[in-house]
């Protein structure tokens, strides 16, 4: 902070110098070279910094629900230059008087509230603490630059619980919307099965159309080129050309191993039955739906 000998001294720029005169406060030292008269009793008994200090506080208290908790408090203050004089001589520790006032203000306002009122209103806290600081530490030549809540420390047995009711409702929250999209999922897939099957429908009932139509159609030209044949007998031998295709395809297939049929010329003729049959009744229902 500077230095000085029993006639002169020197004051930093961040400083003012406390000089008595015969033991009693005589005037203050600005920064600079100041020369002391010993025989009129002139002397520099101190200087004090004008820098700002910080003073970290932890105040353990307990909130409004019965919750314990540590409140860590950063308080940020300087000596009032044009009051240094009170500063130096009205207090020996101001530490610790600052440090006194943060607890007694603390320990007045944190009981009033629930643990997460203190959360959301920790500036509330710190603006009470400040107010309180600049009434009482200005008459003493300290000024309260800033009030700082830097962190609230829960009991760890609350913190533990807080985090599993935080983990409990994000799991039901999570669940919930697992679920919505489960059932989205289902019923899409519902929809494009019935879809699927209403398609599939359309297209059976197009392809036996088809296949109708177009026995009809080789019945008409097969008739009408070929003289002394009833549509009965040209039925009876498209119905027996496709039975033998059926039986090649059969056959070529490599997936099959042994496939037993009747086979002979009353069994051809039950089965071109049995296939015109259906194909007629196929055709009649169709026609009928329509």
């Amino acid at each position: 902070m500077g230095f000085f000998c029993l006639f002169c001294g020197c004051v930093d720029q961040a400083g003012v110098g406390i000089v008595e005169k015969f033991g009693r406060f005589y005037k203050l030292a600005n920064p600079g070279f100041h020369f002391f008269n010993p025989f009129a009793g002139e002397c520099l008994a101190g200087v004090l910094s004008t820098r700002i200090n910080s003073l970290d506080v932890k105040i353990e208290t307990k909130t409004k629900d019965n919750v314990f908790v540590q409140l860590l408090c950063s308080i940020q203050y300087r000596v009032i230059k044009q009051r240094a004089d009170d500063a130096f001589y009205e207090l020996q520790n101001p530490k610790e008087q600052i440090q006194a006032y943060v607890f007694d203000v603390v320990r007045a306002q944190v009981p009033r509230m629930t643990l997460d009122d203190l959360f959301e209103q920790k500036g509330e806290v710190a603006k009470a603490v400040l107010e309180e600081l600049e009434k009482v530490m200005g008459e003493y030549g300290f000024n309260i630059e800033h009030i700082l809540m830097v962190d609230i420390i829960p009991d760890p047995s609350v913190r533990k619980a807080m985090n599993e009711i935080n983990a409990a409702q994000r799991l039901q929250l999570a669940s919930a919307y697992k679920g919505e999209a489960d059932k989205i999922l289902q019923v899409k897939r519902a929809e494009a099965e019935a879809e699927s099957k209403y398609l599939g429908g359309v297209g059976v009932a197009r392809q036996r159309q088809a296949i109708t139509d177009g026995l009809r159609e080789n019945i008409l030209n097969f008739s009408g080129k070929v003289e002394g044949t009833s549509a009965k007998e040209v039925m009876d031998l498209i119905m027996v050309t496709q039975y033998f295709d059926t039986i090649k395809d059969l056959g070529n297939s490599s997936k099959n191993t042994t496939v037993f049929l009747p086979h002979g010329p009353g069994h051809i003729r039950d089965i071109s039955d049995q296939i015109r049959n259906g194909m007629m009744e196929a055709s009649a229902s169709q026609v009928n739906s329509e």
